[in-house]
């Protein structure tokens, strides 16, 4: 269904009178699978929640996963099966510890500056379809993805709501592993791929 779809769609670009490189053609392409994965992968696990009575609660907690997700980018899954069932565990697993239990503020603060650390470290992290090539762009998402994992847990200490105080905590952690160069290895897929990028177009960055 999907190469099908995305094949229907690339034609319908070929064919049409802008002049696209291989190359853009290639980003376009790689764009149009993120789109169709993201709206399929959506619907399952938003009716799932549905039918679980959490769909507000998932809700919230993707929202506020996408805020660190966004800057500091992470792996991607090489088939669509295994972003499924990873995001499903992930994100359902991380919302009910977030709804049914109480984090401690000790807690919350070591897993917090745990992950601080290890974003300052990690992020930006990009994969071998989309290397972040660019030195000043590196430096504006490690700036940005530290900023907000910062007010995550600032956040989580401070705020009332114990759900949103615990999801604040466990979707950095989440975030946190997901661009970690140990989940990279285990997943065999290459890391910091705008190293090779460069070597590969001998660009001076």
């Amino acid at each position: 269904m999907k190469k099908r779809i995305l094949n229907k769609c690339m034609n319908l670009i070929k064919t049409s009178n802008l002049d696209y490189t291989e190359e853009k053609l290639e980003e376009i392409e790689y764009g149009l699978e993120g789109i169709y994965i993201l709206i399929t992968k959506s619907i399952i696990i938003f009716t799932l929640a549905y039918l679980l009575g959490v769909f507000k609660e998932l809700l919230i907690f993707l929202i506020i996963y996408n805020f660190i997700r966004m800057p500091s980018f992470g792996l991607h899954a090489t088939k669509s099966s295994y972003c499924l069932i990873s995001s499903l565990i992930l994100f359902f697993l991380g919302m009910y510890i977030s709804l049914l239990f109480e984090l401690s503020i000790y807690t919350k603060l070591i897993l917090g500056i745990y992950c601080i650390i290890r974003i300052y470290m990690n992020a930006p992290a990009d994969t071998y379809k989309r290397p972040i090539v660019s030195k000043k762009r590196r430096e504006t998402y490690k700036f940005i993805s530290t900023v907000i994992a910062i007010s995550f847990v600032f956040g989580s200490l401070f705020i009332k709501n114990t759900f949103i105080s615990n999801s604040l905590i466990m979707t950095l952690f989440i975030q946190n592993l997901m661009i970690s160069p140990y989940v990279y290895k285990l997943f065999k897929l290459p890391y910091n791929n705008y190293k090779q990028y460069i070597i590969d177009n001998g660009l001076n960055v």
